[in-house]
């Protein structure tokens, strides 16, 4: 078992997308990509050494620029293989090998006829069918791809302009949201994709950069305009305004997660330094306005560009900031 509150492991290069594995035989271990301004680009797979007490290298491979998102099988279930999904300018599937070698089982286009390709923002796993992945791209669509016959299901225009987030509903294959540079929130049911429904418009409609679905309670999601210090949060059964907005970052903030145990909980992270965790549990009808102060908050040593609340263990969070990675005890 961990013994201390904070573990720090510095990586050769700056650090981005990040995800904790979710398999249950794989305690504490944590995958990451570089963030290196040229083609050639590493995702490093790392572990805690429990003997003496530090994450060490397990798998090192490399990757054409750098992740703009990557992410560990989302089950606890040690049947299913052991995957890594990436985006970048393609949709990639990797597999690791006894927890020391990785290789790519497959690269997913959706434009086989041409050797030019529309970069992908970001991407999302149902939680309720493991075989559907989502992407967005900034050619103003999503792509829902079955994994295992590795083929697209659907592909629409989501937005007026690029697409830059995407999040499947965590208790329905049918839903999922998306966000962009048109400044809008919007639903879709792929049973009836001729129609999406308009969650939310920020102010003067300033692009909208992150997405996060809450996974135990289905009505709320998270959103991060671009150059904002606050955080949207929208309760889907009031669409049209926040039902809250975080303000206590004094930056730009960059990433948020749920918490993966709590329904009421969040956390965000941003430009200031800092790692906030939120209590929502008194979340307000939308007309009564809502001053909510963190319960918890933790200063790193840089700009933090990206956190996720661990499933497997969930009293962790992860934070990326420079070329550290820190997981913090909560």
């Amino acid at each position: 078992m961990p013994t201390k509150e904070v573990y720090e492991y510095q990586a050769p290069w700056i650090t981005y997308a990040s995800s904790w594995s979710y398999r249950a035989d794989q305690p504490f271990r944590f995958v990451f990509g570089s963030f290196i301004e040229e083609y050639s680009n590493k995702v490093r797979i790392i572990q805690l050494n429990e003997e003496n007490d530090r994450f060490e290298e397990k798998a090192t491979f490399d990757h054409p620029y750098p992740p703009t998102k990557l992410q560990c099988f989302p089950s606890t279930n040690t049947n299913h293989p052991d995957l890594i999904v990436t985006t970048g300018d393609y949709l990639r599937v990797w597999e690791i090998r006894e927890n020391k070698s990785v290789k790519m089982k497959c690269m997913l286009t959706n434009n086989k006829y041409s050797d030019f390709c529309a970069p992908l923002t970001s991407f999302d796993w149902s939680l309720v069918d493991y075989s559907m992945i989502g992407t967005a791209s900034i050619d103003t669509t999503c792509t829902i791809w079955d994994l295992n016959a590795e083929t697209i299901k659907t592909q629409l225009i989501a937005h007026e302009k690029e697409v830059f987030d995407m999040a499947f509903s965590p208790h329905s294959t049918h839903l999922f949201a998306s966000v962009g540079a048109d400044g809008s929130l919007r639903m879709f049911d792929l049973r009836n994709l001729e129609h999406s429904t308009v969650m939310f418009e920020s102010d003067r409609l300033k692009p909208l950069l992150r997405l996060a679905w809450n996974k135990l309670d289905p009505n709320y999601l998270a959103t991060l305009p671009i150059e904002s210090s606050k955080v949207v949060i929208i309760d889907t059964r009031f669409p049209s305004r926040p039902v809250a907005e975080l303000a206590g970052h004094h930056s730009v903030v960059n990433s948020v997660s749920w918490a993966p145990h709590s329904s009421c909980h969040i956390c965000t992270a941003a430009d200031d330094w800092q790692a906030l965790i939120w209590d929502l549990q008194a979340l307000p009808e939308p007309s009564e306005e809502m001053s909510t102060e963190p319960i918890l908050a933790y200063t790193a040593k840089g700009e933090i560009n990206h956190l996720q609340w661990s499933t497997l263990q969930p009293d962790w969070v992860s934070i990326c900031f420079g070329d550290k990675i820190q997981t913090l005890r909560v």
